[in-house]
């Protein structure tokens, strides 16, 4: 690896706060942290770390802990309020951005900008539904991100959407993230979690290839850039490794989970155990669409964090199943338990399934340009232990000198082509659905004291172990 090793990540509604200073207007996160009962602890991102007004003090932080990097997601409504392509532009929105890269740049770090972290425009769901209208949504996200590409020729690396699945599934499906769609009419009275998800999912892949078309074609060449787009996935085992369904069985969750938006970018189609299962439900690309999607990346963008063991299921898939009908467990057959537990319940450490999911992906798309976009855990019980036990977390330590480890193993061994590595995140900020109950940081934010930063020893952790792990460019 080459490149960002000493990365860290920033989401925009999770740390900026400031939603309404400087001309932003409400995201459908705003809209929704504002209904009973969608967060743990009753929170929202309104304050957050504060890092809107606080972009010194965080670029400070970053040189203090040696980073060469920073991924940080851009807050589409402080550059358009309104969202749609005929709506007014927020100069003092976007000029924000600007200072910050251009800070980010003096100060030796290299940004790398993601332009919709699931903050969709409150006023475009309004409109027309947001995610379920294609044309609509593609035109106006088209129109954003070129605002963006053209304001910001600085930026050498861009992503178009981070975790195309969870907008989808958590937002259409589930319910638990905005806009809440589902078709439990107990935590909704809008939703169809049967096919809104699939449309969902279709829209951000079409819309992220018009981004990267336009991109491509007018400021590519100009800016030397590269860009693509930030899956999630989890890597699996099966339940019982004799069992040859469980093995199938993992070969589809990671096709519903990955392959379900990589797929379509790198092969040109979704994967057959999709079509199998779910028919007609899945929308087909149209020759336009396959020309706008396949090939569509740059690099890989690969967000991890956990694993879990797969056994199948019998009979027929539920018409609201979204994992290709198979169970997620923590223990084998055998009793063995996948990993310790973490204060996120889907969340258990698994470093060796790190390795085999960067093969896997390696080995299904080619060998693409990686970069680990986000990876890092959470702490059981982390924040109710005082300051000086959270600034101590051993824990995080040992998950990420494992992690980096396979990571190097899976370069060294394996020809994973890793060129970066980001550790999610730099700080704790608000965790969605879970408000700050769960902090990710490798720096404590002290809420109730002015958002004052502290740096964990997993920060000053990350820096020396790539020294040891990591080549530097022409070694």
């Amino acid at each position: 690896m080459t490149q960002g090793t000493r990365s860290l990540t920033r989401p925009s509604y999770q740390i900026e706060g400031a939603v309404e200073q400087d001309g932003r207007a409400p995201t459908i996160w705003d809209t929704f942290c504002n209904r009973p009962g969608k967060i743990a602890d009753g929170s929202s991102g309104n304050t957050a770390c504060d890092s809107y007004n606080r972009t010194a003090e965080d670029i400070a932080l970053l040189k203090s802990l040696g980073a060469t990097a920073y991924r940080f997601s851009l807050s589409w409504t402080r550059i358009v309020p309104l969202g749609g392509r005929n709506d007014p532009v927020n100069q003092p929105g976007l000029d924000h951005y600007v200072k910050f890269v251009d800070d980010l740049l003096a100060a030796g770090i290299t940004p790398f900008v993601t332009l919709l972290h699931w903050d969709v425009p409150d006023e475009l769901d309004k409109r027309y539904g947001g995610l379920l209208d294609k044309t609509e949504f593609g035109l106006d996200f088209d129109r954003y991100a070129r605002l963006c590409f053209q304001a910001m020729p600085k930026v050498k690396h861009w992503a178009t959407f981070n975790e195309p699945w969870c907008s989808a599934v958590l937002g259409y499906n589930v319910g638990q993230f905005a806009p809440g769609r589902t078709s439990d009419r107990t935590k909704s009275s809008e939703g169809d979690g049967t096919t809104e998800p699939w449309i969902a999912a279709h829209t951000l892949l079409v819309a992220h290839g018009r981004a990267v078309r336009s991109y491509r074609d007018d400021f590519k060449a100009a800016a030397q850039g590269e860009i693509g787009i930030v899956l999630n996935g989890d890597a699996v085992f099966p339940w019982d490794p004799a069992d040859p369904r469980d093995v199938e069985a993992c070969e589809r969750k990671l096709e519903f989970a990955i392959s379900w938006f990589a797929d379509p970018i790198y092969k040109g189609d979704y994967p057959e155990s999709m079509k199998r299962q779910l028919g007609s439900r899945l929308p087909t690309f149209t020759p336009e669409e396959v020309a706008l999607v396949r090939g569509s990346n740059d690099f890989y963008g690969m967000n991890h964090y956990t694993a879990n063991y797969v056994r199948h299921r019998l009979g027929t898939a539920d018409p609201e199943d979204v994992g290709g009908h198979l169970d997620l467990l923590s223990y084998n057959k055998r009793g063995f338990c996948i990993g310790e537990e973490t204060q996120s319940p889907w969340l258990r450490p698994c470093a060796a399934g790190f390795r085999d999911l960067m093969v896997w992906i390696s080995k299904r798309y080619n060998y693409p340009k990686i970069y680990i976009t986000e990876n890092g855990t959470s702490i059981k019980g982390e924040n109710d232990l005082p300051v000086d036990k959270i600034l101590d977390d051993d824990f995080r330590v040992r998950y990420y000198d494992d992690y980096v480890r396979a990571m190097a193993t899976a370069v060294s061994l394996d020809g994973v082509d890793v060129r970066g590595y980001f550790a999610w995140s730099l700080m704790d900020n608000f965790e969605w659905a879970e408000g700050y109950e769960t902090r990710f940081g490798v720096c404590y934010v002290d809420y109730d004291n002015g958002q004052k930063r502290f740096a964990k020893k997993s920060a000053r952790f990350l820096g020396p172990l790539f020294d040891k792990l990591i080549r530097k460019d022409g070694q």
